[in-house]
C-alpha cells in the first residue's frame, strides 16, 4: 500500500507555475477516466449480480412450491379424500378438515345405539365347560345341584389350516365273464393342472393373495412354511404361469365387453418389468385400466402412447371414427393421448377431471399461502358448490327437484366461468395463479361438457381407486421379472376388480371357474361352457354361490 502511494505522489505535478497546474488537470482527467471507466464495469456487475439474485429469488420460490407440494403429496391428504363415490366436497373441507358429517371414532351405524356384529354366518365349533362331579354338590351336605342353564359368549377363532388331500379312488374287478374291461376305477378329482398337487382352491388363494392383497411371492411362501407347507417360490410361479394360461378366455371376454361400453373412465400408471425387450431400453412399462359399468380391464403395455387406448376402445384415428359404437364418452385426465382422441375423433367426448382440477389449485396454495392461500380456498370452495349441484342434479326424482337442481348446477358453472376470466383479465396476476387459471382455461370446453351428462361423475377418480391394488403390488414386490407375469398381473386385476363389481368372492369365484378348466381336462374353456362365469350372464344361482365365502369340504362331487 505505501508502494503505491509513493509512485501515486512522484506522479503529481509540483504546485507552481500554470504548466503544473495544467499538468496536473491533465493528470486528474485521465484519473477521472479510470474511475468512470471503473464505475461502468463495477455498475454491469451489480445489474448482472442483481439478474442472478432475481434469478436465484425466482428459483428458490419455485423449489419451495415444490417442496410443499411434494410434501401434501407424500405426508398430506389426498385431495379426494371422502366417502367412497363421493367428490371433493364429501366428507372433507379445505386440506382435509373433517366436515361437520364425519362419524367420529368409534361412532356405529345404527338407531338402536351400538351393538356387536353378527358371526353367525361363520362355521360355529361348540366347546362345552363343565364342573367336575364332586364340584357339583355342597361341600358341606352333599346335596347336588340343580342345573341353572349356562353362560354363553362367543370367540372369533383365526385358524390357516394346510390339509393333505389323500384320494384313494376304489378298484373293483369282475367276477363274471362277460365282455369288459376287467377292472373298473372310480373316478378322480378334476385336476385344472394335469400333474400339479396344488387343489383349485389352494391355486385361487395364491392368485388373490398375490395380486389383491399384493404380497410378494417369498411372504406367501414363508407364511405357508409357518404353517407346516414348504415349498420353494419357483414351484408356486411354475403353478401361476400354468394358470395364467386357462384365464386367457376369461380376460378376452371381459376387455370385449368393456371395449363395447359408451362410457369408460381411463387412467395409467407405471409398472416394472425387468425382463429386456427388443427396442425398449428402460424397464418402465404402464399398466392401463379401463372401466366401464359392469367391467374393468386392464392392460400392460411398453408404451404409454395413444396406440393403447385407440386399439382397445376400437378407434381409428386416421379415419376418425369408432368401429364399437355411434359415440363414446371417455373421462380421464388431461394427458396428452385423451387430449390426441378428443380434438381428433368427433364420435368421442371427453369428460376431463374437475378433481384434478381442484388439485392444482389447491397445490398453489400450498405453493405460496401467504398470497394464495385464500385464493386457492375460494376456488376449492367454487368446485365444492359445483360437486354438491352436480350430486343434487344425479338424484333428482321430480321435475321440480330437477329444474332446481340444474338451475343449481348452471349457476355453479356460471360462478366458475366469471372468476375465471375476471382473474385472468388482471394485470399483474402471480405466476402460479396464472399457471391454473390458463390450464383451466384450455381445459375449459371438457369440463364444461359435464353438464350434459348428468349422471356421469365429476371426476376421474373410478379409475385411480381401480389402480390403488396394482399400486400396492407395485411397492410390496417391485414389479414383473418377466413379460407374462406382467400380463399376468394385469389378466387376474381384469377378472379379480370385474368380479368385485358383481359383488363375488375372487377365492369361490376362481376355484368354480378352475373346476369347470378341470372338468374340461385342464384346458381353457369353450365360448360356449365360458357364458356361465360371465358376470353379466351368469345365472343368479351361481352369482349367489361365488359370493358366499369358500366352502372347505373336500367331499367328492356326486
Amino acid at each position: 500500500m505505501l508502494s503505491d502511494v509513493s509512485v501515486v505522489a512522484q506522479d503529481r505535478p509540483v504546485a507552481g507555475d500554470a504548466a503544473s497546474w495544467r499538468a496536473r488537470a491533465e493528470w486528474c482527467e485521465a484519473r477521472l477516466g479510470e474511475v468512470v471507466a471503473a464505475n461502468v464495469g463495477l455498475s454491469e456487475a451489480l445489474e448482472k449480480a442483481t439478474a442472478q439474485s432475481r434469478d436465484l429469488r425466482a428459483l428458490l420460490e419455485q423449489v419451495t412450491g415444490e417442496l410443499a407440494t411434494l410434501k401434501r403429496m407424500v405426508f398430506g391428504d389426498s385431495s379426494e379424500k371422502g366417502p367412497r363415490g363421493g367428490g371433493p366436497e364429501a366428507g372433507s373441507g379445505v386440506g382435509g378438515e373433517a366436515g361437520d358429517g364425519k362419524k367420529k371414532r368409534g361412532q356405529r351405524v345404527g338407531a338402536s345405539g351400538p351393538r356387536r356384529r353378527d358371526f353367525s354366518d361363520l362355521p360355529t365349533v361348540d366347546i362345552v365347560y363343565d364342573l367336575d362331579g364332586d364340584q357339583r354338590c355342597c361341600a358341606g351336605c352333599g346335596s347336588g345341584f340343580a342345573s341353572f342353564g349356562e353362560q354363553v359368549f362367543e370367540q372369533v377363532d383365526w385358524q390357516v389350516v394346510v390339509v393333505r388331500l389323500v384320494h384313494r379312488r376304489r378298484r373293483y374287478t369282475r367276477t363274471c365273464r362277460c365282455a369288459g374291461p376287467r377292472v373298473i376305477t372310480a373316478p378322480g378329482p378334476v385336476k385344472a393342472i394335469g400333474k400339479g398337487r396344488f387343489t383349485h382352491g389352494f391355486l385361487a388363494r395364491l392368485l388373490v393373495g398375490k395380486y389383491v392383497a399384493g404380497q410378494p411371492l417369498h411372504k406367501i411362501t414363508a407364511g405357508l412354511a409357518r404353517d407346516g407347507l414348504a415349498v420353494p417360490d419357483s414351484t408356486l410361479t411354475g403353478a401361476l404361469q400354468q394358470v395364467g394360461n386357462l384365464l386367457v378366455p376369461l380376460e378376452t371376454a371381459i376387455a370385449a365387453r368393456n371395449r363395447a361400453s359408451a362410457h369408460v373412465h381411463v387412467d395409467e400408471t407405471t409398472w416394472k418389468v425387468f425382463e429386456p425387450v427388443e427396442g425398449k431400453d428402460s424397464t418402465r412399462w404402464w399398466l392401463w385400466v379401463f372401466c366401464a359399468t359392469d367391467t374393468i380391464f386392464f392392460q400392460m403395455d411398453p408404451t404409454r402412447s395413444t396406440t393403447v387406448a385407440t386399439e382397445h376402445l376400437g378407434i381409428d384415428i386416421d379415419a376418425g371414427a369408432l368401429s364399437t359404437g355411434d359415440r363414446l364418452v371417455i373421462s380421464s385426465d388431461f394427458y396428452g393421448v385423451y387430449q390426441s382422441i378428443a380434438s381428433n375423433i368427433d364420435a368421442v367426448t371427453p369428460l376431463w377431471c374437475w378433481a384434478h382440477m381442484r388439485r392444482y389449485f389447491v397445490r398453489a396454495g400450498d405453493a405460496d399461502p401467504h398470497q394464495l392461500g385464500r385464493w386457492s380456498r375460494l376456488w376449492v370452495q367454487r368446485i365444492r358448490d359445483l360437486y354438491v349441484a352436480h350430486r343434487a342434479l344425479a338424484h333428482a326424482t321430480t321435475d321440480s327437484d330437477l329444474a332446481a337442481a340444474q338451475h343449481a348446477f348452471d349457476t355453479a358453472l356460471q360462478t366458475i366461468d366469471t372468476a375465471r376470466h375476471e382473474q385472468m383479465a388482471r394485470p399483474g396476476l402471480q405466476p402460479r395463479a396464472a399457471k391454473v387459471l390458463a390450464t383451466l382455461d384450455r381445459e375449459w370446453d371438457g369440463l364444461v361438457a359435464h353438464r350434459d351428462f348428468p349422471l356421469l361423475p365429476l371426476d376421474n377418480n373410478t379409475a385411480e381407486r381401480a389402480l390403488r391394488t396394482p399400486v400396492v403390488g407395485r411397492k410390496n414386490f417391485g414389479g414383473s421379472g418377466t413379460r407374462w407375469a406382467a400380463e399376468l398381473a394385469a389378466r387376474v386385476w381384469t377378472i379379480t376388480a370385474t368380479t368385485d363389481l358383481a359383488g363375488l368372492n375372487p377365492i369361490t369365484y376362481l376355484t368354480a371357474y378352475l373346476n369347470a378348466c378341470g372338468a374340461a381336462g385342464g384346458t381353457p374353456l369353450t365360448p360356449t361352457d365360458l357364458q356361465r362365469f360371465l358376470p353379466w350372464t351368469a345365472s343368479s344361482t351361481d352369482l349367489a354361490t361365488w359370493a358366499a365365502p369358500p366352502r372347505h369340504d373336500h367331499t367328492p362331487a356326486p
